[in-house]
């Protein structure tokens, strides 16, 4: 089915092709600026450290439904060996073969394309088989660190989770702010929380991924307003699924990777992030969110960290 018309009118306002240059490959990362992490450092007040990603192990929230994309299968390929001989100081390794975007991960802006386009323009035929992604890679995002909010939907709308047909809606974001009494910056990464990854961790990875709240089609016009430097929410999909609009699949994922150059973030893991933002009564703070550096990689595992 051809995109309609109503995802080519959203794709024309949220553009962001030649913003930065013709050459530019990172998007909306170029908006977190000097000022804009010196800014977020003052988010510091306690020193409270929040880890926001999910276990990285082999019974992790990929059930399948995505062909290659495996949970991560950790082996052990020496253990307490000598390796310089008897009596000497013994090693153990180990290695891991999973999908990038298996767990907790960004999505780099090459990880979609639509009408044979990548961000910026780029021919989607620029992604190979042996080099991967030629333009946009994640490793041509060196660090994600900025001033984080968390949208906790959820809280806002007195629940514990937002139901599995809900859409995340421009009106659901202002709505959270509000309640957080936090204003969205230019330059910040926001998390939206649904509430959704409690449905995993209560160890039901079916009901995680479907049916799943998420983020609207009508969402990307909200970041390209506020100048948000990337987003990430508590899902498996990032966007609502099924999609809101029949047979119109990952439209979300169109508009912020590949119109707006803007780096999405999945399965993040937000439920002790919403109680500290709770019990300290602040939803802003210092975020680190630094991608694995996987030359021509279309995702990252990531292991994100909030301050406050």
């Amino acid at each position: 089915m051809p995109l309609p018309a109503e995802f080519h009118d959203i794709a024309k306002r949220v553009n962001n092709w030649g913003r930065w240059g013709e050459a530019d490959e990172i998007g909306t990362l170029n908006l977190v600026t000097d000022a804009v992490v010196r800014a977020a450092a003052g988010e510091v007040r306690t020193g409270r450290r929040v880890p926001l990603a999910l276990p990285l192990k082999e019974d992790g929230v990929q059930s399948g439904m995505i062909p290659g994309r495996v949970n991560p299968l950790h082996t052990m390929v020496q253990i307490n060996q000598e390796i310089f001989g008897p009596g000497t100081v013994a090693c153990s390794d180990d290695a891991v073969t999973m999908g990038l975007q298996a767990a907790t991960h960004w999505d780099a802006l090459t990880h979609v394309s639509h009408s044979g386009r990548l961000y910026n323009g780029r021919p989607a035929s620029t992604i190979t088989a042996h080099g991967g992604a030629e333009f946009s890679g994640i490793d041509k995002a060196p660090y994600i660190v900025s001033r984080g909010v968390l949208l906790d939907v959820a809280a806002a709308k007195g629940l514990d989770r937002l139901p599995g047909d809900h859409a995340v809606t421009p009106e659901d974001l202002d709505e959270a702010a509000e309640f957080g009494r936090v204003e969205v910056r230019a330059g910040d990464i926001v998390l939206v929380r649904t509430g959704q990854v409690q449905v995993y961790l209560a160890g039901d990875k079916h009901a995680y991924g479907y049916p799943s709240p998420g983020l609207s089609v009508r969402t990307p016009e909200w970041f390209h307003a506020h100048d948000v430097a990337a987003v990430a929410n508590d899902t498996l999909t990032f966007e609502i699924f099924p999609p809101e609009i029949e047979d119109l699949w990952l439209p979300v994922h169109a508009l912020d990777l590949v119109e707006m150059g803007m780096l999405q973030g999945q399965n993040w893991n937000l439920e002790s992030l919403s109680t500290a933002c709770g019990e300290e009564s602040r939803y802003a703070f210092l975020l680190s969110a630094m991608p694995e550096p996987f030359r021509g990689a279309t995702g990252t595992p990531v292991a994100p960290v909030a301050i406050l």
